[in-house]
């Protein structure tokens, strides 16, 4: 007598269709972080070898130097009450939310304010990579966000994403908010622009971004976009409306940024200097150079990107960075770091290492972790300035 056969379930054909669930985030940022770690512990390593050729302690350069210091003495001491008359003197230019949580961690963690500064911005570099991992990764796939999250981190001005400065939180706050947008998540957009435009001056742009795209989806029926267009600026209008009523006069900010010699002039002063260092001086400085380098480089992948036709999001955060960081007269060194967080422009080259060959891409990723632990420890070391 033949067996009998017992029929096999039938199995919905949905679920024999469906896609196997990717990997969550962070297993497949794993290489990209890892990537990450690696360049910057390189620089690193390159900054206590020379800090210690020069007998200069890394610590206090990485978490007290410039600008930290501010940072720290906001947090300890709180904002000025006066607009005063000393030049590069008045704190109320330094947005709030850096030196906030530098002093709600110190209060419930040990160590000095100096050390929890420091573990921030480490903390929050780390975030920043995975939020610049995820936007590349969404836009070209998994080897283009891993290329972009390296040479983010091996960019020029790279060594400041491990000091006690906000360029590490204002970046991860900005490729959340940029990966919220191409998302569709615009809660979660609006809410980061607000943080970032409460981190830095060039918070405007992160708002910007958000509102010209939440806007747009909003005329096409997205109530929730709408709300999103609305708020994302707040963060940034409400520290400037801030300063304004504790100085009492409107154009409070913008009158303590005068005295920091720094006002938007549409590009004349930064073209003025470009033309003096790369025209007329017959030795110019060698960190000056770099930094007019990074300031060309930096218009040029942004006409890629618009060729490109990366999303409107990344081209109005850019765009508007640029903007803000090439059309102000201000102080002319720090330019390359203030362009740190504008990670889409290198989307056009990490898009070429991800098509590369092996070989190819190590050789450009490395140069740049080199080139970029060099620079590191000669704008600290070397340089006579802030970075």
């Amino acid at each position: 007598m033949p067996p009998v056969l017992t029929p096999r379930p039938s199995v919905p054909a949905a679920r024999r269709s469906a896609p196997r669930p990717q990997p969550r985030l962070l297993r497949r940022a794993a290489p990209a972080l890892a990537g990450y770690l690696a360049v910057r512990l390189l620089g690193l390593l390159v900054l206590g070898r020379w800090a210690h050729l020069k007998g200069y302690g890394v610590w206090p350069t990485i978490a007290t130097s410039w600008d930290s210091g501010w940072y720290l003495g906001i947090a300890d001491h709180g904002y000025d009450h006066e607009l005063g008359t000393r030049t590069n003197h008045n704190n109320l230019a330094f947005f709030p939310l850096y030196p906030a949580l530098i002093k709600a961690f110190a209060a419930v963690t040990p160590g000095s304010r100096a050390s929890v500064a420091l573990a921030l911005a480490g903390v929050c570099s780390l975030l920043a990579a995975l939020g610049i991992f995820a936007v590349g990764e969404r836009l070209h796939g998994h080897r283009a966000g891993t290329a972009l999250a390296v040479l983010w981190g091996a960019s020029p001005a790279a060594v400041v994403q491990w000091m006690g400065y906000t360029e590490s939180l204002f970046t991860a706050l900005a490729a959340g908010a940029l990966y919220a947008v191409l998302s569709g998540r615009w809660d979660w957009a609006a809410g980061l622009a607000v943080a970032a435009g409460l981190t830095r001056p060039t918070g405007i742009a992160v708002a910007a971004a958000v509102s010209v795209t939440a806007a747009l989806a909003a005329r096409r029926g997205d109530r929730h976009a709408l709300a999103a267009a609305l708020t994302a600026p707040l963060g940034w209008l409400g520290f400037v409306g801030w300063v304004g009523l504790r100085l009492g006069r409107w154009d409070g900010y913008f009158a303590v940024q005068r005295t920091w010699r720094n006002e938007w002039d549409g590009g004349a002063g930064t073209l003025r200097v470009l033309r003096e260092l790369l025209v007329y001086s017959r030795h110019p400085q060698l960190f000056l150079v770099a930094v007019s380098a990074v300031l060309v480089l930096s218009a040029a992948l942004y006409v890629l990107c618009v060729a490109d036709r990366q999303p409107l999001p990344l081209l109005v955060f850019t765009g508007v960075l640029l903007l803000v960081v090439l059309g102000s007269d201000g102080v002319y060194f720090p330019r390359a770091r203030f362009l740190v967080p504008g990670f889409p422009l290198l989307l056009p080259v990490a898009l070429a290492v991800s098509r590369a060959r092996v070989a190819a891409a190590a050789v450009v990723l490395g140069g740049a972790a080199l080139s970029s632990a060099w620079l590191g420890g000669y704008m600290l070391l070397v340089w006579p300035g802030p970075p």
